[in-house]
């Protein structure tokens, strides 16, 4: 499936993204993984932040990683490459 980033939140573990597909969907994103489907990117970034996400398959806990749920405290993903 084809993602556009348009947040990230680097982490101690790594960093996680929000991208949209084409049909306008948000993903929150970790190691490549999609944990979910959201209409809204707040809704996925508050999901993410909340540890409210499907379980990433190397078991990463993402509510224990100090994610903000503000998307004001995310960056621009080209900034976190």
């Amino acid at each position: 499936m084809k993602y556009r980033l348009i947040a990230a939140h680097p982490t101690k573990l790594g960093t996680v993204f929000i991208a949209q597909t084409p049909d306008g969907r948000f993903h929150p994103l970790w190691q490549d993984q999609s944990l979910g489907s959201y209409a809204h990117a707040r809704q996925a970034i508050e999901d993410v932040a909340g540890g409210h996400t499907f379980t990433p398959s190397d078991g990463t806990d993402l509510g224990s990683l100090g994610i903000s749920d503000d998307p004001a405290d995310w960056v621009d993903p080209r900034a976190s490459t």
